[in-house]
């Protein structure tokens, strides 16, 4: 509509909004069903921990021991208690990326464009639509040039439609068919934009009423899921084995097939990897609500184990590098640069005057652009009382900038009706072309050009025409435009880019830089970065002369990419795939959203991007800064390094208890191990793997190692060697201190007593050095972590109720101990860690004199 006013829209004030916001409800669809704690409570009493359990309770009250059957249905409730606190922490964090997943969009309130949350969409809202928004609710058009949507989502019809103006009286209608007047929440802007009046959200929209769930954490098996899968049932089978195994040999051998069962089941409890699954499904979700926090949203769990791999970032410099927040430097005209200082001048040269009036006349009144602002605030600091701001002219047509031709121009009315003046800018050679430049004109304007992306500016030509009072033309080319000059602008560096390249180079991270800009601006902000080329600057139009092939080898060593072209970005992907490199992209258009999927990780910008490269993008920058990936890359490699210590802890920690378990059967000693006494452990050894490891700290050199090889399991040989070696360390220990207890006389009660507290300070010993494979306990003491400064006041806290509270030390089979035992118990569990601290201090001596 040629006589729509935006300026004259202001929107819902903020009151208002709020208000509605609180009577009419968010702007969601009804959440899916959460899992309340009666659903967690009787997944609880699935699991096989948990049918042991109660299968041993019912046993001891087979066997008349009340006591012992009580004591283990209490556990139950207790165990019943930490799995309901670690699922509803898991819950919550989930919850909280699902609220971060909720799509933005553009409203105006109280005469302001805002950038909001899409769930803060009231009706009566104002939005303003752009190619590749996602609509957030169901609004009648206001205003639209060009406006065509992607309604496939509805209708199933996969060509988009066009729109047109609402009459302000036609009701909503479904959606489908041509010349609509009603756009639909959950539909794709796939051309053009607009400007519409919220009618509905929520549950009332079209979307709404067919019960579609359009936002929602996808749950998906991971690799290490699907590894962590394979361990578990392999350990499963071989403990089954073992516990039937156990009560055969134990009912032929003492002829008391009850009692068998219970040794039986007492060795599978031992056996059972339960906390391997439990501990990933933490991580993983803890670690995604961990990275949101450092302003980067996970949107697809995969990338949190992906992150640690990463070898190339390939980044977007404006707005990723630099802070997209221009400002113009350096003007040319007739051959004589100008040079713009900070603050602007009050004016400028008269010769000058012209070049920044039509760039301005060619930018919105109320510029969003950065460009575009730039212009305008320059226009009205330099040109304020002067002839050549003209507010008071009318803008009647646009003809938008498109991908034949990277110009675009304003056609404005004068006051007196006389005639059009049209305004144009642009990339400086589509200027050239609309002002049909000779070749000595085109040559100087080449070396101008040239000569300011060189400093790093982005470089816009500018021209102007009249055009008498008559129909309009259809196509820019059909005014006889004149060259006024190119302004110069640019894009200052973000301050934190540099240290953040530095962390990545002694990370062993390549970066590779991505632009549209001219290759003299890439490589002046690659200086002012620290990115050194590693080989000549390859453009858009190199990379369309080149095979596959010939890529895949050029992008070993080049590592800036100027003049690219969106759709150019999924070869460049595709070429380092192909060479065996984990790649992290970022993008922020419509067009970016295939190289944001087919990359391992799929960085789309938050505060900038498209709602079509967020839903392609594995990750979401909120703040849009290259730093926040590389904390990104940090976290995901402390998230990995500490999934994997918890593993290797889990997997030491089994041994001894199921060696102590199935040894005194097999070798017909008497029993050290009942159910009791592994279900008190399992309280020790399930915070500690699923909340004490998880909050550890990063290792020092977290960022002063290579990327993880992703091909790497992580259940592979060496871990898995030095965790049985710790787990057969302990066990060792603990035969010798029953050994020597039992055969010394002391009977079998204490020498239990004696193993099982040698048992537990071995576990606490376990955990401390499984804390950092590369440091010793010593070091890591100086590491705060208070998750496991409970799980082990909380261990000595138990032990010595069970000790010395009489009822509980008849339960668990004890005699009392005396403070020397307590010291014998533990410098023996000192003692089965020893090795492995003292390898570590061999390695950490290798590695200082190798440095040396």
């Amino acid at each position: 509509m040629k006589d729509f006013n935006l300026h004259s829209i202001t929107g819902l004030s903020g009151l208002e909004a709020a208000r509605r916001l609180k009577t009419e409800g968010y702007n969601e669809l009804p959440p899916t069903r959460q899992r309340g704690i009666g659903a967690i409570v009787l997944e609880v009493t699935r699991e096989p921990m948990f049918l042991l359990l109660v299968a041993c309770g019912v046993l001891y009250l087979g066997v008349g021991e009340l006591r012992e059957a009580l004591m283990l249905l209490g556990f139950v409730f207790v165990i019943m208690a930490i799995t309901i606190y670690q699922d509803r922490k898991t819950e919550r964090a989930l919850e909280a990326l699902r609220d971060l997943t909720s799509p933005r969009a553009l409203v105006i309130r109280g005469g302001e464009q805002k950038r909001i949350p899409g769930r803060e969409v009231v009706r009566e809202d104002i939005l303003v639509l752009a190619q590749g928004d996602r609509v957030p609710a169901d609004a009648a058009i206001l205003w639209n040039e060009n406006l065509l949507l992607d309604e496939s989502l509805l209708t199933g019809e996969s060509a988009p439609v066009r729109k047109a103006p609402w009459d302000g009286v036609s009701p909503i209608t479904r959606a489908g068919g041509e010349d609509q007047s009603f756009v639909f929440s959950g539909t794709l802007v796939v051309q053009g934009n607009g400007i519409a009046r919220v009618m509905a959200t929520g549950a009332a929209t079209e979307i709404g009423k067919v019960g579609i769930a359009l936002q929602k954490v996808e749950t998906q098996q991971t690799l290490l899921q699907i590894e962590t899968r394979k361990v578990v049932r392999a350990v499963a089978i071989f403990g089954l084995s073992l516990c039937t195994l156990v009560v055969v040999v134990y009912g032929i051998n003492m002829g008391n097939w009850l009692h068998g069962l219970l040794a039986g089941i007492a060795l599978a409890m031992a056996m059972l990897p339960e906390e391997f699954p439990v501990v990933l499904t933490i991580f993983l979700a803890l670690g995604a609500w961990r990275i949101s926090k450092n302003r980067v949203l996970t949107r697809r769990v995969p990338a949190v184990e992906t992150l640690g791999s990463a070898t190339v970032l390939c980044v977007d410099k404006t707005g990723t590098l630099t802070q997209n927040r221009m400002s113009v430097r350096k003007i040319f005209v007739a051959g004589e640069f100008l040079e713009v200082t900070h603050p602007s001048p009050k004016a400028l040269p008269e010769s000058f005057h012209e070049v920044i009036e039509f760039s301005v006349l060619a930018s919105e009144r109320n510029p969003f652009d950065p460009m575009e602002k730039a212009l305008r605030q320059l226009g009205e600091h330099t040109l304020n009382n002067t002839e050549h701001l003209h507010d008071d002219w009318t803008l009647i047509h646009e003809y938008p900038l498109s991908r034949e031709l990277l110009a675009l121009s304003h056609v404005h009315r004068l006051p007196s009706g006389e005639r059009y003046v049209i305004a144009a800018k642009g990339a400086p050679e589509a200027i050239a072309d609309l002002c049909h430049l000779n070749p000595s004109e085109g040559l100087e304007l080449s070396r101008a050009v040239q000569a300011m992306a060189g400093e790093g500016l982005r470089v816009l030509g500018v021209g102007k025409a009249y055009f008498q009072k008559a129909p309009l033309p259809g196509e820019q080319h059909d005014f006889q435009f004149q060259f006024l000059g190119l302004v110069g602008l640019e894009d200052p560096v973000r301050p934190t880019v540099a240290g953040a390249l530095r962390d990545c180079y002694t990370a062993g991270i390549r970066m590779v830089m991505i632009t549209g800009d001219y290759p003299g601006t890439a490589q002046n902000i690659a200086r002012q970065i620290g990115l050194t080329p590693r080989d000549e600057v390859l453009t858009g139009t190199d990379l369309d002369r080149m095979s596959d092939a010939e890529l895949q080898v050029k992008v070993r060593t080049a590592n800036i990419f100027a003049r690219v072209m969106p759709e150019q970005k999924l070869r460049l992907v595709n070429a380092l795939k192909a060479n065996g490199e984990i790649v992290a992209m970022t993008g922020d258009g419509v067009n970016d959203a295939p190289a944001l999927k087919s990359a391992h990780i799929g960085i789309a910008m938050g505060e900038r991007g498209t709602d079509v490269a967020r839903e392609a993008a594995s990750l979401v920058l909120l703040d849009d800064d290259f730093s926040s990936i590389v904390q990104a890359v940090r976290l995901g490699r402390r998230i990995f390094d500490n999934l994997h210590k918890a593993m290797a802890y889990i997997l030491a920690i089994h041994v001894p208890i199921a060696g102590m378990s199935l040894l005194p059967v097999l070798l017909k000693w008497p029993l050290v191990l009942f159910p009791v006494h592994i279900v008190f452990l399992e309280l020790i050894i399930d915070p500690a793997c699923s909340i004490a490891f998880e909050a550890e700290p990063e290792e020092e050199d977290i960022m002063h190692r290579p990327p993880r090889d992703s091909r790497k399991p992580l259940f592979n040989g060496s871990m898995v060697a030095l965790s049985l070696l710790q787990g057969l360390s302990v066990l060792v220990i603990l035969l010798v201190v029953f050994l020597i207890s039992l055969y010394r006389g002391q009977g079998v009660q204490e020498a239990r007593a004696l193993t099982f507290t040698t048992l537990v300070a071995a576990n606490l010993g376990l955990i401390l050095t499984n804390r950092s494979w590369s440091r010793t306990i010593w070091a890591t003491l100086r590491s705060a972590n208070i998750a496991l400064g409970w799980v082990f006041g909380g261990a000595i806290a138990l032990l010595l109720l069970v000790l010395y509270v009489p009822f509980l030390r008849k339960l668990f089979h004890f005699t009392f101990l005396y403070p020397g035992d307590l010291l014998i118990c533990l410098f023996a569990g000192v003692c089965s860690i020893l090795w492995f601290e003292g390898l570590k201090a061999l390695k950490r001596r290798s590695h200082s004199n190798l440095i040396r």
